[in-house]
């Protein structure tokens, strides 16, 4: 199909984008792969698209103890990041490392696919089970969101209209953790059946994100059996529980390993 009529508009400055978000029915354009999609089928109809493509958004960097990622940061500069390199952060480097083809590694946004909020993308877990908070504007606020609080359901977000997904801010963890991700992909669509997330911490215990299974990314206080899991007409209920038992595992198995590794890492 063909994208219904709207204005185009590629603004120079951050400032300039959050004056054109703040119009009617207004919608960002990033990496666009996922919002073209959905565009030609006419699921989303803005009045003005807003691309916000020449912003300094992107980049890879710590300060003062946290990690900070640009929303336009691409699935492939964070594969290559030096910053992940150490064990403790590097569940995110392995995250991005699974995430689409050469295309959408190239073209697609941290930021955008957070927005666009599919309950079974990737990385979403992994920003859960690392106490990520993401910095979101408008033309006249800024505001901090936790990775937790800002998934609400399928393919929403604590996002307010005229909002822009500015920043990811994870907080570097201390000496002797680890992360990792594993999932078991649908072999047509590559989202995850299941996908887990965990951070080992010096102490032993583990913070866990899971993607995949239910309406939306969320955290696992509890087991994966007290759950809420939904089936879909790819896999059931009952086979969806199991492969997030069996991903859970693998992840946290490489996450301790990594915890140890990192007690002695010198970048």
């Amino acid at each position: 199909m063909i994208p219904a009529k709207l204005e185009y508009t590629r603004p120079e400055t951050l400032d300039e984008a959050l004056s054109a978000l703040s119009q009617p029915e207004a919608k960002a354009l990033a990496g666009g792969q996922s919002l073209v999609s959905v565009l030609k089928l006419r699921l989303v109809r803005p009045s003005v698209l807003v691309d916000i493509g020449r912003l300094d958004l992107r980049g890879v960097r710590v300060r003062q103890n946290e990690l900070r990622i640009g929303a336009l940061t691409t699935w492939a500069e964070l594969t290559t990041a030096p910053e992940l390199e150490r064990p403790a952060l590097r569940g995110i480097a392995e995250c991005a490392e699974g995430i689409g083809d050469l295309q959408v590694k190239n073209r697609g946004t941290i930021g955008g696919s957070l927005a666009h909020a599919d309950p079974a993308s990737d990385m979403p877990a992994m920003l859960i089970a690392l106490g990520a908070r993401l910095t979101v504007r408008s033309a006249d606020t800024e505001r901090v969101v936790t990775a937790e609080e800002f998934f609400l359901g399928p393919f929403l977000t604590a996002l307010e209209p005229h909002e822009l997904l500015t920043e990811v801010v994870v907080p570097v963890p201390p000496s002797g953790s680890g992360s990792a991700y594993e999932a078991i992909e649908h072999p047509a669509s590559g989202f995850a059946l299941a996908g887990a997330a965990v951070r080992a911490h010096p102490d032993g215990t583990r913070t866990i994100g899971v993607t995949g299974i239910g309406a939306r990314p969320f955290r696992l206080d509890g087991t994966l059996d007290e759950a809420d899991v939904f089936g879909d007409d790819y896999a059931t209920e009952t086979y969806k529980r199991h492969v997030a038992h069996v991903v859970l595992e693998r992840a946290a198995a490489r996450a301790q390993t990594r915890a140890e590794e990192d007690r002695t890492w010198k970048a």
